[in-house]
């Protein structure tokens, strides 16, 4: 049997299928990679010698992965998807094996210790990782219609959401492992988190040359270098701001000025580039599709509002309510089980009416209820009360999961697929980056406020706690130095200061409602065009 799915090019049944499954195995890396990490860190930090630096680990995959994105969207409209999408994996399997190496060798040149090496190996990693997700939408988008495509966007947003279940209990089998002996080696537990997407790296490029087929539509143009690099200039800087910014160094800091001013210069710059070269990396006149700009605004709040708040929630569990880390884990459960089963039905109900606006307007709609749910949290409420709220949240969030990549495809000619998947991508990582600086400014602010409120009331005392005091907690007792900064164990804390971090985190939630809220506006904007059964190749502009 075979398949129409754009002009000009026919795919068997056979070819479909075995294509889904290898994009379905990269989405599965990248998605693991983005949360098996966490669970290990404690173990990691305590073994090379680096909690100052451990938040790096994930920093650096970020930026790396992040700036690449519009980068290997331009490549994947000139040079296809299919070669783009084996370099990416082959980088992110070399990235992989050097970061399951780091420090076995000891201090190496240039590098530095074993911590360095983790780090800049992450950050390979992340240069591999972002053409990850990017190409796999995109080819999805070249394969199906519009209207089957649909099906797919909630199993891509059900796979992503099963990543973030088996992520950190993978993650946590691994390192509980504890060292393995192999030929005379002795490997660390941890490090098999790593060494693990080495397999399913190599089934997937197997599947992917062997099966997959030519996509023949590339389209004509060079590589915008000067754009690229000014991409670099302007975000590695902003992304480092709000890495940085309220933790490492005050938001007033001459160090986070210079790194903001740098960032505005460099979009400035990349702004005039891309209105005169003839092969923008992003090209300007996208934003005059009424549905690619809203669209991507939408998902940049949604992710905003979603990962700002999702990413205080241990810190709410196990300092807050002084629930043990493994717990934690287990209550984030409810909220994916949520969001695989929503994304999965959205999918389908989208598949079968052609209409996705009711169900974004919907979903946003209700993650917002599920973060003033949330809000109204306390020091004392248990796991059952806190997990039917997290559920909500969680089916709030599954419509979101893959459905704004596919509108903005449907939105676009084939020829700009790759650009238009990338800059979808693009807007919802940043989001969520900006999102948890913002919200995390606004934990520190709500930290010092609960705790000056705390210290007038009758026998109240003053805790100066930051933070990156409360990060060091969640890193545990094993890892080095944490003793010597006098910070002490969540289990250990008193009551009063619970409350002040369960204050501060709710305050949090608050502010993600609202940034909810903002992105409930901004998706019923969204023009409510009608999915098809084929591609028409539209202008860009609507």
């Amino acid at each position: 049997m075979t398949t129409t799915a754009s002009v000009g090019q026919v795919f068997t049944t056979e070819e479909r299928r075995i294509t889904l499954a290898g994009v379905l195995l990269v989405f599965l890396l990248a998605g693991l990679d983005q949360t098996i990490v966490s669970t290990a860190m404690p173990r990691i930090v305590a073994q090379l010698n680096g909690l100052n630096y451990y938040a790096w680990v994930t920093t650096a995959y970020m930026l790396s992965s992040t700036v690449m994105v519009p980068i290997y969207g331009k490549l994947n409209d000139i040079y296809g998807r299919k070669h783009v999408l084996v370099t990416g994996v082959l980088i992110f399997m070399f990235g992989s094996m050097l970061c399951g190496l780091a420090g076995e060798f000891g201090d190496l040149p240039l590098l530095g210790g074993g911590m360095t090496q983790l780090i800049v190996f992450r950050a390979l990693q992340g240069i591999g990782g972002g053409a990850l997700f990017t190409s796999a939408f995109a080819i999805i988008a070249d394969l199906y219609p519009p209207r089957e495509r649909a099906k797919f966007a909630g199993m891509f947003g059900a796979v992503f959401g099963l990543t973030s279940i088996l992520g950190p209990v993978i993650g946590g089998f691994f390192t509980d492992l504890g060292t393995a002996h192999i030929g005379g080696l002795e490997v660390a537990g941890w490090r098999w988190i790593f060494y693990v997407n080495l397999p399913i790296s190599l089934l997937a490029l197997f599947m992917i040359i062997a099966k997959m087929p030519q996509l023949l539509h590339r389209a004509p143009g060079k590589i915008d270098f000067a754009g690229a690099a000014l991409i670099v200039v302007t975000f590695v800087p902003l992304l480092l701001a709000l890495s940085w910014g309220g933790r490492e160094y005050a938001w007033g800091s001459p160090l986070i000025l210079a790194l903001l001013a740098l960032t505005a210069g460099g979009l400035v710059a990349f702004l005039l580039v891309e209105r005169v070269v003839s092969n923008p990396i992003l090209a300007l006149d996208l934003f005059k599709n009424r549905t690619f700009s809203t669209a991507n605004l939408a998902s940049f709040a949604t992710s905003a509002a979603f990962m700002g708040s999702v990413t205080f929630l241990p810190l709410y569990m196990q300092i807050g309510q002084g629930i043990p880390a493994t717990a934690s884990g287990l209550a984030m459960l409810p909220m994916m089980v949520g969001m695989v089963a929503s994304s999965g039905i959205n999918g389908q109900l989208i598949s079968r009416t052609g209409h996705y606006k009711p169900f974004l307007v919907g979903g946003a709609a209700l993650m917002a209820v599920g973060l003033f749910l949330l809000s109204r949290c306390d020091a004392h409420t248990s796991s059952l009360d806190l997990a039917w709220r997290v559920l909500i949240l969680g089916i709030g969030l599954g419509p979101s999961m893959g459905t704004f990549n596919m509108v903005v495809q449907a939105a676009l000619p084939k020829s700009r697929l790759g650009v238009g998947t990338s800059a979808t991508q693009f807007f919802r990582q940043i989001g969520g980056a900006v999102g948890v600086a913002v919200f995390g400014a606004i934990m520190t602010h709500s930290l010092a406020v609960s705790a000056a409120s705390a210290a007038g009331e009758p026998g109240g005392k003053v805790h100066t706690l930051n933070l990156s005091d409360l990060q060091k907690m969640i890193a545990g007792p094993g890892a080095e130095n944490v003793a010597a900064s006098g910070v002490i164990a969540p289990h250990q804390l008193d009551i009063g200061l619970r409350m002040i971090v369960a204050d501060a985190t709710t305050a949090v939630f608050f502010t993600g409602m609202a940034a909810a809220l903002i992105a409930v506006l901004l998706t019923m904007l969204i023009p409510a065009n009608k999915l098809d059964h084929g591609r028409p190749e539209a202008p860009v502009g609507d």
